[in-house]
């Protein structure tokens, strides 16, 4: 079943979320406006979606009936996520709704007022203080449903959405990482990795025997400890194992989103099994990025340059150097000795993060890794948005 509405303005748009929600609810519309600022972004939208009108700045919405084709009187559905910095829990000292980028959600409410739609939907985060919460239903006269991404993904993301669209919670899918893992060639034979039983234990702990191996990855992030600063308190940055499947919130830092899985173990020209992780290089991306605090150089291969060092893993790589050869260049060499197997552990690729959101793979593909990471953590769960769109449909209006 498909649905007819006219124009559709897409406010803080990103790489176009909204229109890939549109499509998947069945959802058909004549115009798709987009307001959005990142050029990398944007570049992605126009790639997917070349026919959208790119309006630009939020803040110059007033010039908007400049624009060819563009009418207030014909936005039948307004849909934006305005920034959550200064309303997210990750932040210390929030400023909220008075926040410059959070801010922006009053943009939000006056070009509300001024195309009167007749569907609209504001996403944020689900950590924003209980005040803020509440400054904004009264404003837009809803109450939020608060959806966490995991019913319909891997990803543990609890997100708030204010709209006058009838909806309900989806269904859970029961999807967890390991289903999203991307195959590879270190992950050709059966991955293990160690259990989520050591809680926030740091790596320096990991040896005292109390962990045990299972078969699917484990995800994780790199989080600081403790999380907020105390006076004679040194802070360590080390992984946290979630014990419930799904990944962390994806965001645009890259630590958020981490998995943990048993590292393969190579051998010599004799047979014998060496410990030594695989040279990372600008492809070799299963072996970013190890670990926390200072690496412990424990000896060499040969001469004591770089490419020739080995290094615990009870610390950070080494500084990553695009330039360099032999067996450790660019990276250095880790021995990695645990009482039950070896272990790496990386961030996921982008394709993984492209299946947390629910965006079609290779969507983002065009632009570098880093600014892939940093928009897909800026987007909506796409199945989402979609879920909630599609109580348009259940109205029957058209």
């Amino acid at each position: 079943m498909t649905i007819i509405i006219r124009d559709v303005l897409s406010l803080f748009d990103g790489m176009r979320c909204g229109a890939i929600a549109l499509d998947k609810a069945g959802i058909e519309y004549e115009k798709y406006f987009a307001s959005e600022i990142d050029k990398y972004a944007i570049q992605i939208a126009n790639k997917n979606y070349p026919n959208a009108i790119n309006l630009g700045d939020v803040n110059n919405y007033e010039m908007w009936e400049l624009v060819e084709g563009f009418s207030w009187d014909r936005i039948d559905l307004l849909i934006g996520g305005s920034p959550c910095q200064d309303l997210s829990i990750a932040k210390q000292n929030r400023e909220g709704l008075e926040g410059k980028r959070s801010g922006l959600f009053w943009v939000y409410v006056e070009i509300l007022k001024k195309a009167r739609p007749k569907y609209f939907l504001l996403e944020n985060v689900a950590s924003m203080h209980d005040r803020d919460r509440d400054m904004i239903s009264n404003i837009l006269g809803v109450e939020p449903i608060m959806i966490n991404s995991a019913l319909v993904s891997a990803q543990q993301r609890k997100r708030y959405y204010w709209t006058n669209i009838w909806t309900t919670q989806p269904n859970d899918r029961k999807i967890f990482l390991r289903d999203i893992i991307e195959a590879g060639e270190p992950m050709t034979q059966k991955s293990y990795c160690l259990s989520a039983n050591y809680g926030k234990k740091s790596v320096r702990d990991i040896d005292k025997g109390n962990t045990m191996i299972i078969d699917e990855p484990i995800p994780c992030a790199i989080r600081t400890y403790p999380r907020t600063k105390k006076p004679g308190v040194p802070r360590v940055s080390r992984p946290e194992v979630k014990h419930d499947g799904k990944s962390n919130s994806l965001t645009s830092v890259d630590k958020d989103a981490m998995v943990m899985f048993q590292l393969p173990r190579g051998k010599n020209n004799g047979g014998i099994h060496i410990d030594k992780a695989p040279t990372m290089t600008s492809n070799a991306w299963p072996y970013n990025n190890l670990l926390i605090n200072k690496p412990v150089q424990i000896g060499n291969i040969g001469t004591n340059a770089q490419a020739h060092r080995v290094y615990s893993v009870v610390g950070k790589s080494v500084t990553l150097s695009a330039n360099g050869g032999g067996q450790g260049g660019k990276t250095g060499l880790y021995k990695i000795d645990l009482p039950d197997g070896d272990y790496y552990v990386r961030k996921l690729t982008p394709l993984e993060c492209e299946r947390l959101q629910t965006v079609p793979e290779g969507y983002t593909e065009g632009v570098s890794n880093t600014q892939r990471y940093k928009m897909l953590g800026n987007g909506w769960t796409v199945d989402v948005i979609a879920h909630i769109l599609s109580g348009i449909l259940l109205e029957g209006l058209y």
